[in-house]
């Protein structure tokens, strides 16, 4: 994956906030005592940038330490914190998605072993190793699913408990598109292969097909997929690009935004994404949205719950200045702890934070996440932190892209082929 990085220009624009100290150089940083330091947080979620830019600003106004945010463009963050590591002003505060991710960045990550955020988190299951270091926390649970506009949904005559598998989303979904023009929507938003879009079909529909194949084969990663459900995915892709906005052919040039316009202007009823998508539909109302499962006519789909984990790991920049090491421990310390730092995150962020002062969140899906699990189902674990390289995904995508436009069977295949083939090249790669 490295040298795949290598060859990739840095295309992504980023969101640059220099947040000077509002409150003079005076104010010691939380917990330093000494007021020396800065921080660079170089954030992975666009659709946080906003957040994270007010959070810090509140920071520096409280205690003199200058922070800066830098929010990678969607889908750039790899290349992004290429071009940023080797600066003389580093980011002190990085992310990886896990294993795979740590592999690529071990030897700038700081351990985090006896610091005072790691005593905040409420499980060792949120920490990504290192052998003995802990290399990173994480600071974030998320899930996805398909989001509903229930009122659409309720005029087409159905509710979201008619839809309890695969079968009964397909026969909702195909229905609706036969009366689409008596019903003036469709059934899903488009499923859009440009750079912002792409990844809710490469990685997050990808986990489907992967955490199947590890629940039957008793495994948590391998360094050979089998393919062993991907069937299933091909139905759910069929049942996305058939039943959808706009004709498959044009996917390639449809953007996250341009799914999220068709939903919050009813043009459609499913719109595949996440909790942290919340803010971007809230204007519809709680009680015209709802998540439901990812189902794909694999498994026990009865028992079956929402999209639940975190590829969200901070790590710290070891190579930093001491100062700026500290000065990044307290950061990270006063975002899980302060009043100001967790109701931001549970209120604006939409988290739920793994941390002992997490504030509840207000986001809809997070609570109908908790409600399906507390009714018995069970989560779908994130598996796609397994996914040995970017450009796996990539090639992944490409392919996906290809077949939408020409659903052949000789497609597929390549489909199947950038899944399984591609998966052990890369993993190689990766692993050496």
């Amino acid at each position: 994956m490295k040298k795949s990085w290598l060859a990739l220009a840095l295309t992504g624009a980023m969101t640059l906030g220099l947040l000077a100290g509002c409150g003079g150089g005076d104010k010691p940083a939380v917990g330093s005592g000494d007021g020396k330091g800065s921080v660079y947080y170089l954030n992975f979620k666009p659709e946080q940038d906003k957040d994270w830019q007010a959070l810090a600003q509140t920071y520096t106004e409280k205690t003199g330490v200058p922070v800066t945010v830098v929010t990678a463009a969607s889908g750039q963050y790899e290349t992004t914190l290429m071009a940023e590591i080797g600066k003389s002003e580093a980011p002190t505060m990085f992310q990886v998605n896990g294993p795979v991710g740590l592999n690529n960045w071990k030897d700038y990550c700081y351990d985090l072993t006896g610091s005072k955020v790691l005593g905040e988190l409420t499980s060792e299951d949120f920490t990504l190793k290192n052998g003995d270091e802990v290399a990173g926390i994480g600071y974030v649970i998320e899930t996805y699913g398909l989001i509903t506009n229930t009122k659409l949904l309720e005029q087409a005559g159905y509710k979201t408990s008619d839809i309890q598998s695969f079968a009964d989303l397909k026969k909702v979904a195909e229905d609706i598109t036969a009366r689409k023009d008596e019903l003036g929507f469709a059934a899903f938003t488009s499923a859009g292969m440009d750079g912002s879009s792409d990844w809710r079909f490469k990685t997050h529909l990808a986990n489907l097909p992967i955490y199947f194949e590890y629940q039957a084969d008793g495994i948590g990663s391998t360094e050979a997929i089998k393919g062993s459900f991907l069937d299933n995915y091909r139905q759910m892709w069929d049942l996305y690009i058939n039943n959808a906005t706009c004709d498959p052919k044009d996917l390639s040039a449809k953007t996250g935004d341009d799914a999220v316009a068709e939903f919050v202007n009813g043009e459609a009823v499913f719109y595949q994404n996440g909790t942290w998508a919340y803010g971007d539909v809230k204007s519809l109302g709680d009680d015209s949205l709802a998540m439901i499962p990812l189902y794909v006519g694999a498994g026990d789909e009865a028992k079956q719950g929402l999209c639940t984990g975190t590829e969200n790991y901070w790590c710290v920049n070891k190579n930093a200045k001491a100062e700026d090491i500290q000065a990044t421990l307290d950061f990270m310390y006063w975002c899980v702890t302060s009043d100001e730092g967790t109701t931001s995150m549970a209120s604006d962020m939409g988290f739920v934070i793994p941390f002992k002062a997490a504030k509840e969140s207000e986001n809809l899906f997070v609570k109908q996440d908790a409600e399906l699990t507390a009714a018995g189902k069970t989560p779908v674990s994130w598996n796609f932190t397994t996914m040995p390289s970017e450009e796996w995904k990539n090639v992944l995508g490409s392919a996906l892209t290809a077949y939408a436009a020409d659903q052949t069977d000789a497609n597929w295949a390549a489909v199947v082929s950038a899944f399984v083939d591609n998966w052990a090249a890369e993993y190689k790669l990766a692993n050496g």
